[in-house]
């Protein structure tokens, strides 16, 4: 199985203002897809060809695992991003007020670990069980690697933001925060 850069689930334009097209355009089709044609090659002639991207995840190190798993975390990402205005699922929602008291303190709580993360990497909010937690995790990080279910994830490597906002990871932060795709979030749920 070789692996494939999905388009983009809307326009380049549709997450303005917030993300320009610029920046879509770059971070899909220039290091999105670096990421995985880096998987291809690296994985051609191996025992990982033609394996299923998390298995790769699971198994590989190196090169491989840092590309297969900056794959994984982008198409994700993706989808974790909506031109359109949703809402969290009842579950989802409670599963919130019971982890975090309140929606807004979830959001604090996200953000802020967002905006503390050195270097480059990912935010993300993940389930084990009955329990949602905030992970923050450098490079190529995901929680798959912690037998963990990834629900959301904020890409937090400068190539997400310098475009438009330069160093101002915050003022990103905001505006990932108004196109989360509760649906697909909620979806996520197991």
């Amino acid at each position: 199985m070789t692996i494939v850069l999905d388009p983009l689930p809307y326009a380049y334009n549709a997450l303005e203002p917030y993300i320009s097209k610029e920046t879509l355009e770059f971070h899909h089709d220039k290091h999105h897809a670096g990421y995985v044609n880096n998987t291809n090659n690296l994985s051609k002639d191996t025992e990982f060809e033609g394996k299923e991207l998390e298995y790769i995840i699971l198994n590989a190190n190196g090169g491989l695992f840092n590309n297969a798993a900056q794959s994984f975390n982008h198409s994700f990402y993706w989808r974790c991003m909506s031109p359109k205005k949703t809402a969290p699922s009842a579950k989802l929602q409670a599963m919130i007020e019971d982890s975090f008291e309140s929606m807004d303190k979830f959001k604090e709580a996200f953000l802020n670990s967002a905006a503390a993360l050195f270097g480059s990497g990912w935010t993300w909010l993940a389930q084990d069980g009955k329990e949602l937690s905030i992970i923050n995790g450098s490079n190529a990080y995901t929680p798959i690697l912690d037998h963990k279910k990834p629900l959301l994830v904020c890409d937090v490597w400068e190539h997400a933001y310098y475009i438009d906002h330069r160093n101002a990871r915050a003022k990103y932060l905001e505006g990932f925060w108004s196109l989360i795709n509760w649906d697909f979030v909620s979806s996520n749920l197991s």
